[in-house]
């Protein structure tokens, strides 16, 4: 793993830091702010010395259903991450990459892992879209929506800022959010690495299965 040391309170700190949307730019490449790194770091993880508490999150699954994040989420390993399925770049990429290193994981691993995706835009990322979006994606993946006031006070107990969807200078609608995955131990369920969004496929392959362990990469 690529990694540096960074401390809790300084990510939450951060998280008032500029951030931009998905795929807002004129030629839609801009990437969105890591709010909890620095700018312009080539880092693929931030190691905490001290880990994030687990959300108090009670949303809605992709099958309607109540979902208790601890609760469901307890002593399981746990990538958890902020995005919209609207999302024309920053967010797939994310996904589809934690969906690759996955699979490399042996079948008991994959079973025991949890990610965990909160839609960052409630109003059109219903139980359904969320569904029939993830599951082109892996359908064990669970999608989690809610209020909107909820999502961001989860999301920034992380350190990840995140603000209403609005419409950008074209009219097009737009989500503006931090771009961290945050991986929580299984021993402890403390959030203790934050991976920013030029994580790549092998850097998820090599440290899923130290994550799945409890274990730091």
């Amino acid at each position: 793993m690529r990694k540096k040391t960074f401390a809790a309170a300084g990510l939450l700190a951060a998280a008032t830091l500029t951030l931009s949307a998905c795929g807002s730019g004129d030629d839609g490449t801009s990437p969105i702010a890591v709010v909890s790194e620095e700018s312009g770091s080539a880092e693929a993880a931030t190691l905490l010395d001290k880990p994030f508490e687990k959300p108090d999150l009670v949303l809605t699954d992709t099958h309607g259903k109540k979902y208790d994040l601890r609760a469901e989420t307890k002593g399981r390993p746990t990538l958890v991450y902020f995005g919209y399925t609207h999302c024309p770049d920053v967010c797939p990429l994310t996904m589809n990459n934690i969906a690759v290193a996955k699979k490399a994981l042996p079948k008991a691993e994959q079973d025991e892992l949890r990610v965990v995706f909160v839609t960052t835009d409630p109003d059109r990322d219903t139980s359904a879209e969320l569904g029939k979006w993830l599951k082109g994606i892996d359908p064990q993946f669970i999608g989690l929506t809610g209020d909107f006031p909820t999502i961001q006070a989860g999301a920034r107990s992380l350190g990840i800022s995140i603000e209403p969807t609005s419409k950008d200078k074209n009219g097009k609608l737009v989500s503006m959010h931090g771009t961290q995955v945050v991986a929580f131990s299984p021993k402890t369920d403390g959030g203790y690495l934050l991976y920013g969004e030029d994580a790549t496929v092998d850097d998820y392959t090599k440290d899923l299965p130290e994550i799945v362990k409890g274990e730091n990469p």
